[in-house]
């Protein structure tokens, strides 16, 4: 083993296991809202650096530096350093009750909880708004307006909506106002969409799973269908488009999209049903698409 092994080696067994347990938890957050170590760092305006020790296990952050990155994360403090469930005594005593379930057991809870605080919504209701979810390139635009003709239904593009909502573009909405406005159109423009439209089939952005409130109102509301491709397949479908700036100065484009994929996959998973369109045409993936909704929960249209 050469010097810089046993150095490296050294370094390793000498990190403070929380500060490694922090870094992990800043770098799931950060790849759950899509961002770039560099983007958050602007966002947050603090130091890439830094963030890229604190990332590692190495950086001792400050109670301001993790405050500037909660802002932009839309998490509190307690969630990044791992305790977000101890603000009351009812909090404790739901996590208590919580605690160690599976997930079944914890999607009932969730579900049941829903029921009581939401507006209940019955289940053919849900059935007739069809939600397309999943990163982009999966074909949630294409294929989406394919079934919305096909059942003679409307096709809402929910990325438009939030712009009509806030009189200019996403990217606009970023600059200008910041990654938390930006999850408040979201909102709305989703709790509007459900109000006029009690059928339809709604085209998500990529990101809609990283706002609990938002994809709870999605779920409650909707039947969703997590439409997924293999992390290859959906940047070059993006650069087909005509887009190339997922890879534009972005050496690690491929690995960055890889993270937000692994980060979010959990948080898609919960969809009613997932359908994989790697490999296949806009045509093939509609029929398959629409043979699978036919087999499954099939919507009332």
């Amino acid at each position: 083993m050469d010097k810089n092994a046993i150095e490296a080696a050294r370094v390793d067994e000498e990190k403070d296991p929380f500060l490694i347990s922090l870094g992990e938890r800043v770098r799931a957050l950060r790849a759950r809202r899509g961002l770039t170590r560099k983007a958050l760092a602007r966002l947050a305006d603090v130091s890439e650096r830094h963030l890229a020790n604190v990332e590692s296990g190495v950086g001792n952050a400050s109670i301001q530096f993790l405050r500037q990155l909660t802002a932009v994360l839309n998490c509190t403090l307690a969630e990044m350093i791992g305790d977000e469930t101890a603000s009351s005594p009812e909090w404790l005593m739901i996590r208590e009750i919580l605690r160690g379930r599976s997930d079944e057991e914890l999607a009932m809870a969730r579900t049941t909880l829903a029921g009581i605080f939401d507006a209940p919504t019955s289940e053919s209701a849900r059935r007739d708004r069809i939600a397309l979810i999943g990163l982009r390139g999966a074909g949630k635009s294409s294929i989406g307006r394919m079934l919305a003709d096909h059942w003679m239904v409307p096709f809402i593009e929910l990325s438009r909506q939030i712009e009509t909502l806030a009189g200019c573009s996403v990217p606009e909405i970023h600059a200008l106002y910041g990654p938390n406005a930006y999850r408040r159109y979201e909102y709305r423009a989703l709790e509007e969409t459900i109000r006029r439209c009690p059928r339809a089939v709604i085209a998500t952005p990529g990101g809609i799973v990283s706002d609990p409130a938002t994809y709870n109102l999605l779920l409650s509301h909707c039947y969703t269908v997590w439409l997924k491709a293999s992390p290859e397949e959906h940047m070059s479908r993006v650069v087909a488009q005509g887009d190339t700036r997922p890879m534009s100065g972005n050496r690690e484009a491929m690995q960055d999209l890889k993270n937000i994929l692994d980060s979010r996959a959990q948080f898609y998973s919960k969809a009613d049903q997932t359908f994989d369109t790697s490999d296949m045409t806009q045509e093939s993936a509609f029929f398959g698409l629409l043979d699978k909704l036919r087999a499954g929960l099939q919507p009332q249209h």
